[in-house]
């Protein structure tokens, strides 16, 4: 169970939370996510989730590897920051996490109660949709709040009807 969301109480904006990873799909999540959150008054979250478990193997190097890996993904947050402020003039959230994908998805809602939407992108690969996307929905997914999901597939011009 999620906490309360605040996103419709004064002082309050609606976040849609979009997470940044090294999938080709991702980068239409987020440009999803950047549209309905332009639209609709709201603010764009990237979150960018580090996977702990890489850094175990190699216990002389953890702390090297986890540097590197963190440097990583706040060029990869950066990079898609500056994208949003040129094309559509917002200043996205950017935020950084180590553990595992779903969990740390899960712990950002709830600590973040003005997150009501999580978009997240489906790939047209014939492997699936994905692991995030495959996560959200097996089994319910157990994710408390609405889950977008956007086609790899749809065009900058579709999404900009749509969102």
């Amino acid at each position: 169970m999620v906490s309360r969301r605040l996103s419709r109480e004064t002082g309050h904006r609606r976040k849609f939370l979009a997470v940044i990873d090294e999938t080709p799909e991702c980068e239409r999540a987020v440009a999803y996510a950047s549209r309905r959150a332009k639209t609709t008054g709201g603010v764009l979250v990237l979150l960018f989730v580090v996977e702990n478990a890489d850094f175990q193997q190699f216990l002389g190097v953890e702390e090297v590897m986890r540097a590197e890996a963190t440097a990583s993904a706040k060029l990869a947050l950066n990079n898609h920051a500056a994208k949003i402020r040129e094309s559509l003039g917002i200043e996205p959230e950017l935020i950084v996490r180590e553990g595992a994908a779903k969990d740390e998805i899960l712990a950002q809602v709830e600590e973040d109660q003005d997150i009501a939407i999580l978009v997240l992108a489906a790939s047209s690969a014939k492997e699936g949709p994905g692991p995030l996307v495959t996560a959200t929905v097996a089994k319910g997914g157990g994710f408390p709040i609405p889950v977008t999901i956007v086609p790899q597939t749809l065009s900058d011009e579709d999404m900009e009807h749509l969102a």
